[in-house]
């Protein structure tokens, strides 16, 4: 299951907020996801990419869905790039040393339009890039759940791919060691905690440029069966054992 893009894809649909622009080209970005190789194109090697072929969302619906702003822009001939820094944190909010980092990026055309987002290599060491994608491409008629406003991915429609759950000691050596170990129920929770460098942030929403990032691994086998956080409003939660053809 993965909430993803909720704020882009929903939010202004089903809620009773006024300024149906913004979810207008919501819901039509939505339904593109019912042809997705018709409207996106993913590409993935040192980063994770996705291009929008048809570009709807605007940079300004971004900022006011999320409700906060870049950590840079920068501004070219053919449009605009923003890029979101997230750094590891401790308890106090303090940035870990050595640096941990990820960051996004968007790309704009000159209408302003978002026409790739990029993820960082690091983020995918969290969401390695072919789950990354098929949960992606699992939206494609997910239920909408109204009282939520949410969405959620029917996997059952999606074909499963052949791949290795991502191990502990290779998300360790990555991302060092969590702020916190839950052990419930055969599993090991590890709590990671990266701030937004943004100065930016509409009031009331500050709890955003909080990341809070989950990682749930298996105790006796050491893989990662999920992952979950929250980036710039956008909720990302994926089951890797859902995506994962059964050995044997």
């Amino acid at each position: 299951m993965i909430k993803f893009f909720r704020w882009f894809l929903l939010l202004f649909l089903i809620s009773t907020l006024t300024g149906c622009f913004y979810w207008v080209r919501a819901y039509q970005t939505y339904l593109q996801m019912d042809d997705f190789d018709q409207y996106f194109a993913i590409t993935a090697a040192d980063e994770f990419n996705i291009s929008f072929r048809d570009p709807i969302l605007y940079n300004e619906d971004f900022v006011s869905l999320s409700k906060l702003q870049p950590s840079e822009k920068i501004s070219r001939k053919a449009g605009e790039s923003w890029r979101y820094w997230f750094r590891k944190v401790d308890q106090q909010g303090n940035i870990v040393q050595p640096e941990v980092k990820f960051y996004f990026d968007l790309s704009f055309n000159q209408e302003q339009r978002l026409t790739l987002w990029s993820f960082s290599s690091l983020f995918l060491e969290m969401a390695p890039a072919e789950f990354l994608e098929i949960s992606i491409r699992s939206l494609g008629g997910a239920e909408i759940n109204q009282g939520k406003r949410q969405l959620r991915a029917n996997t059952d429609l999606i074909e499963k791919i052949d791949a290795d759950l991502p191990q502990r000691k290779q998300m360790l050596s990555q991302l060092g060691q969590p702020l916190e170990i839950e052990h419930t129920d055969g599993q090991d929770v590890y709590h990671y905690h990266f701030q937004l460098e943004t100065e930016g942030v509409e009031e009331g929403y500050e709890d955003r440029a909080l990341s809070i990032v989950k990682l749930i691994f298996d105790n006796k086998t050491d893989e990662m069966i999920k992952m979950s956080g929250r980036f710039i409003g956008l909720k990302i939660s994926i089951n890797y054992k859902k995506f994962v053809k059964a050995k044997g």
